[in-house]
Parts: structure tokens; sequence; C-alpha cells
């Protein structure tokens, strides 16, 4: 978005120069004859920077600084004065003004100013969402061996120089939030900011926190304006995981995002712009929630430009060999063993096991394989007794059951071997409590 500029000025003359050198830099532009009306328009609209000569009717520029400072912290100040006011300007500097300019000024002086002020704006957005995804691998990979996986890197290819919205569906565990790094990091908006949150973990006011920021105040504990994930990632992107879990509410906030590229802080009253790109995901039947009244209709559409379906670990067998390989050469640094790989039993055990869990699940297996094993390879009983229970019972023609039954049994067995402690066994199964509370409550 463009960095927007009020100039708060009664000398018309003054007020063209500025407006029109500032504009022809790519600089969005607005005006204001005095401190009021200038107050106004901050505090109905967003600004980066606000130009204020210091000798204005009604207010002068340095009342004008102390509002915004209480309004709209996030705004620079640069206060404008003659050369016999030099004074006037240290104390507005005291008070939180960035800068100051004399008059007459230069323009080229002003202008590497407002470029300064700009590029240190920016730069401490970047830093705010480099803390956010600090330590991720910006060279992310993936593996796909199978064809279906390989159809879908082909999609990502494809796409990559779209700004469309993509939305990602397929059970929990299936890799919905490494494809959607890797739509970011092949795409043009790859050097900015890729955020993520899941909607499932958090309650309606703190996602919303989270989500769109706080203005100081706006609730008990809001001691200073906050930030949101929305606003940090501007000219970037964010990923919604289990989208599904948002509440009607904040739907419509993130709709109003998607089609104007603005919203308000909770507890503000100015809106601000941004642009983001969206990838959402899900685990759920979307359009049944739709018809449930559960999910708005045209929040669905507005992000599901590209829709993507991920199947399911069983249903691309050639990805689990590879897989397994990859988590045992990824964890076993940390285990201070020498592991060389599966035996053939082992392998066969994971090939016809059927990962209600799928990907994060087969890594937890790996991982808990390793600290098992006391040989130099994977043996069938470092894996988990269960698996091969599960194997039995889903090979047997005489025993067929669904999916939703396999998972229900499967995660029973884990939730009663520890010792019903439901955030470890979601802990191991690779899914969030919300889900595994869906799936035991299954009939």
């Amino acid at each position: 978005m463009a960095f927007k500029i009020l100039i708060a000025e009664d000398e018309e003359i003054t007020v063209k120069h500025l407006v029109n050198t500032l504009a022809r830099e790519g600089y969005a532009v607005d005006s204001a004859t005095n401190g009021l009306d200038a107050l106004r328009k901050i505090e109905a609209d967003s600004f980066d920077l606000l130009i204020a000569d210091i000798k204005m009717p009604g207010m002068s520029g340095i009342e004008l600084l102390g509002q915004v400072r209480e309004k709209a912290p996030e705004t620079e100040v640069i206060i404008v004065t003659g050369f016999g006011s030099i004074g006037s300007a240290v104390e507005a500097m005291k008070k939180g003004a960035v800068e100051y300019i004399t008059k007459p000024f230069d323009l080229d002086e002003l202008v590497l100013k407002v470029n300064k002020i700009r590029d240190r704006k920016g730069l401490v957005r970047e830093n705010i969402a480099l803390k956010t995804y600090l330590g991720m691998d910006k060279k992310v990979s993936i593996i796909a061996r199978s064809r279906p996986m390989q159809q879908i890197l082909e999609t990502i290819e494809n796409i990559r120089d779209s700004e469309s919205n993509i939305f990602f569906t397929g059970e929990t565990g299936v890799g919905k939030s490494l494809l959607a790094r890797i739509v970011h990091f092949t795409s043009k908006r790859q050097e900015r900011p890729f955020l993520s949150i899941n909607c499932a973990t958090l309650t309606e006011e703190l996602l919303a926190s989270e989500l769109f920021g706080h203005e100081r105040g706006a609730f008990t504990g809001a001691v200073k304006t906050k930030q949101g994930l929305v606003e940090i990632a501007d000219t970037g992107t964010l990923f919604l995981d289990e989208i599904a879990e948002m509440v009607p509410n904040l739907q419509a906030k993130l709709l109003k995002v998607i089609e104007e590229g603005e919203f308000y802080r909770v507890g503000g009253t100015r809106p601000i712009h941004v642009d983001v790109r969206f990838i959402a995901a899900t685990n759920q039947d979307v359009r049944g929630l739709i018809s449930a009244g559960k999910f708005r209709e045209d929040l669905y559409y507005r992000l599901n430009v590209m829709e993507i379906f991920i199947p399911p670990l069983r249903e691309r067998r050639d990805d689990v060999e590879p897989l397994a390989a990859y988590f045992l050469k990824k964890h076993l640094p940390k285990s201070n063993k020498k592991i060389s790989g599966f035996t053939k039993e082992a392998r066969a055990v994971l090939a016809n096991y059927s990962f209600p869990g799928n990907v994060r699940e087969l890594e937890n297996i790996v991982e808990r394989s390793i600290i098992l094993e006391k040989s130099s390879v994977i043996t069938p009983e470092s894996l988990p007794q269960s698996m091969s229970v599960f194997q039995i019972e889903t090979l047997d023609p005489s025993k067929v059951r669904t999916i939703e039954e396999l998972n229900k049994d499967y995660a029973e067995k884990v939730l009663d071997y520890y010792g019903g402690n439901r955030s470890k066994t979601a802990e191991v199964l690779g899914i969030s409590r919300t889900s595994l509370w869906r799936i035991l409550k299954e009939e």
C-alpha cells in the first residue's frame, strides 16, 4: 500500500507545492487547512506521516501533535516552523515529533526526510514480521513422489505469478501449512512477510486481537496499541489455518479486509488499509457449514478463488517411505544414535497402515521409534503396537469398517495409552484438541 501523508498547513501555495512534490514521489497525499480539520481526518482514517505547520488557526501544530500522539501513536509527525521558532520545534521534538523543517524550506530536503521516515517505518514493520516467523526456513521443500502430490505442485507452479487467494482442503495433518509456505515463497511476494495463525486455538476475543490488533484501552489489559497479523502482513501473505473455526462476527471483518483492503483495530475508529494475500485451510466440509449457517458463503467464495484438495496419506502410498526416511534424517541427530534406515518388515507395516493422523502422525511415529530403537535399523518392535492391530483390522474383508470408525477406534486407543490426557493424545496424533474432540464424539 502507498505511504499515506497528511499535510496540515493554512498557506494554500505551500500546500500545493507539498502535495505536488510528494505525489510525484509516489506518496498518497491529503491536506487540511487547519489543525482541527487535520485532527478530524486523522480520527477518520490512518496516515503514516503528518506534516504540520506549527502555527495554524484553531489548533497549533504543537496541540495537534499532542492529539496525534494520543489518538494515532503510529503516525509519525514532522513539524514545519519559521526560523524564529526553533525553540518551539525543539519542544515539538521532545513531545514526539520525529523531525522538524524550517521555512522557507528546500523541497528536496523535505523529500529526503520523508523518504527516511518511510524506510524506517517499513524496516520496523519487516522486523515485527521477521520476529513472528523467525526460524522459518524459506527454502521449504516437500516430499512428492506420488502422482497426486506432483499434480498439486504443478498447480502451485502454474499460479506462481497469480495474486489470487487460495483455499486448501483436506484432513488434518496432510501438509496444508507446508504447501501454504511453498505458495508464498514461490510467489512474487516471497520477499515480503509470511505469517500464519491457527483459528482453532484461540478464543474469539484473542483471535480478534491477534488478527486485527487493538487500540490502547480497548479492553482490560490493553495498556498499549498493538498491531495485528493482518496489519503486519501488509504486502505479504497471511495463512489462516482451520478457518472454519472462525466465528461469523470475525468472518465479517475478514471479508471486509478482502473486499475493501481495510479494517479497524479492536476498539479503533480509523480504518487501516492493507494489501494482503490470504491462504486459508480447513479439514471440515465448508459447504455443509455454509448450509448450516455457520460459515459465510460470500467469504468462502472470496477465499476460494483457487481450491486445492490435498489427499490423505493413505491415498498416496508412494510418499510414505520417502517421508519416513526424511523424518528419520530430521530427528536422528538429536538422539545421538546411529540408525541407517528401516527393516523390510518395518517398511511393510508403514506401507499398510492407514495413518488417520496423516503426515504429522508419521513424523511422530518415526520420532518415537528412534527413541525406542536399540539396534542400527528401525524394526517393527519400535513401531506402535496399535499399527499392527490397525493393519489386521483394515485388511480383514469380514471386518471392513469406515475410516471414521477406524479413526475413532485408534484415537481411543492412544487416549487410553496416555491415561486420558487429551492434550498429549492430540500432540502425538498431530491434530488439534478440537479435531480430537470431533473424532471422539462421532457416532
